[in-house]
């Protein structure tokens, strides 16, 4: 059965899926909101991601908790699971829970949404978490963020600065929450073992309070934004994916080096529009796993040539994930570095690879296997709830006009080795970040 899609007054989307045969008594809940690292006030990098967390923590105790049990306590004492992630242009919170307990936890994805307040403390003990977060995160993760700064002056992480929220205030918090977490700014997604009439039944009664405060919020705005012109960024509140800032024009774009526990290098290519060049988004998909799972690693394998290369990944989309985040967006391949490889050659290992795919043609088999290899990575998340949940709300969110995720398959096989070939062709001819991966002292060079 296809999602049915129903805008509720004030503004909030909602699909509703029901696939029983992946549900088996089963629904998941995933809320979209468009606030990301992007969205982050100046200087307090990292107000959206401590959004999130605060979406979370103990409760004061509503209508929807009144023993003051908070969300996750919730979902838990039924038997369900949940979890957020925030990205660099959206937020995504997704549940899943006994389908027959679907009422109850849609009732308690209002009740945070309307009872957001968190104290000074709780802000306080969720910034000190971040700042853990953010000491831990993984190599990868800081090599992507380079290349897309260096290649869209402006654009954030979505993990933020330590100390740039220190200090943050629940006044502070409480206006970011009040000014993204709108209704016109989010899409709520159900997906399961359920009937979709009955669930629109629940979300118009349970929902209708923040229908009314997306009211109350533009009412009180409308003073302001008389006397004021709204910037372009206001202009997309409701989030029509942002328009993506051109890219810098520069042929190569070096960024300081970064540690790394062994020598390397970090190359980044801007990748096309997921909406508007969707085949040529797709292509750049299929490419990434030719260079990654049989061009680079049988090249880092051999020191012929004085190709020197000990490793290399390649990974498309935001931090790996495709079509996870609107445009820009970024392909990015992590290369290992032999002892006497220096960055100017590694680079130039890189883009022999791409030329040799961009002067093809790609055999038939090559690309076949990568095209499945693909597939096979999505069907394994198809029967994954949350999964299609989350997808669900991202493209109504981020990628409007996509035919949602059960039409990928058939997208991503009309892909042609051509296609590939001109994916390669535009990697060569596009600006690149370099960012040097430098061992740090006691590190293996």
């Amino acid at each position: 059965m296809s999602p049915s899609v129903s805008v509720l007054p004030g503004g909030l989307r909602v699909c509703v899926e029901s696939v029983p045969q992946y549900g088996r008594g089963l629904a998941a809940v995933a809320l979209t909101v468009a606030a990301g690292g992007d969205d982050d006030p100046a200087g307090r990098h990292g107000t959206a991601h401590l959004v999130e967390h605060l979406m979370f923590p103990r409760s004061s105790g509503s209508s929807a908790d009144p023993a003051g049990e908070g969300y996750a306590a919730l979902v838990a004492g039924a038997g369900g699971v949940c979890n957020a992630e925030t990205h660099r242009d959206h937020t995504v919170f997704h549940t899943t829970v006994p389908a027959e307990l679907l009422p109850d936890a849609l009732s308690w994805e209002a009740g945070r949404l309307l009872g957001f307040a968190p104290t000074e403390d709780v802000i306080r003990t969720e910034t000190d978490v971040i700042a853990e977060e953010i000491r831990g995160a993984g190599d990868a993760g800081r090599y992507w963020e380079s290349a897309l700064g260096a290649l869209y002056p402006g654009s954030r992480d979505s993990f933020g600065t330590a100390t740039e929220l220190v200090g943050i205030t629940a006044g502070e918090v409480g206006a970011f929450f009040r000014s993204h977490y709108t209704a016109p700014r989010m899409v709520l997604s159900v997906v399961g073992d359920v009937d979709p009439a009955r669930v629109m039944a629940v979300v118009r009664e349970v929902f209708a309070g923040v229908a009314r405060t997306a009211e109350e919020t533009r009412a009180a705005e409308a003073p302001r934004t008389a006397r004021e012109p709204r910037t372009t960024e206001q202009t997309h509140a409701a989030r029509e994916p942002r328009a993506a800032e051109a890219p810098r024009t520069v042929t190569e774009i070096r960024t300081a080096p970064l540690p790394a526990a062994r020598a390397g290098v970090a190359v980044g290519h801007p990748l096309p529009d997921p909406v508007a060049e969707r085949p040529a988004y797709l292509a750049q998909a299929v490419l990434a796993q030719v260079l990654g799972r049989s061009r680079l690693p049988a090249l880092a394998r051999s020191a012929r040539d004085g190709r020197r290369l000990t490793s290399a990944t390649v990974t498309c989309g935001y931090h790996g994930q495709w079509l996870a985040s609107a445009a820009p967006d970024l392909t990015l391949a992590v290369l290992g570095r032999a002892p006497g490889t220096e960055v100017g050659a590694a680079v130039d290992i890189w883009r022999s690879v791409l030329r040799a795919v961009a002067d093809g043609p790609l055999p038939e088999a090559e690309h076949r296997r990568a095209v499945n290899s693909l597939l096979v990575a999505w069907h394994r998340q198809a029967d994954s709830l949350p999964t299609r949940a989350v997808a669900l709300g991202r493209d109504a969110l981020l990628l409007p006009g996509s035919a949602g995720p059960d039409a990928l398959p058939a997208e991503l096989r009309r892909t042609t080795p051509a296609e590939v070939a001109a994916a390669a062709r535009a990697l060569l001819e596009g600006p690149v970040t370099v960012t040097e991966l430098a061992p740090q002292k006691g590190t293996v060079g």
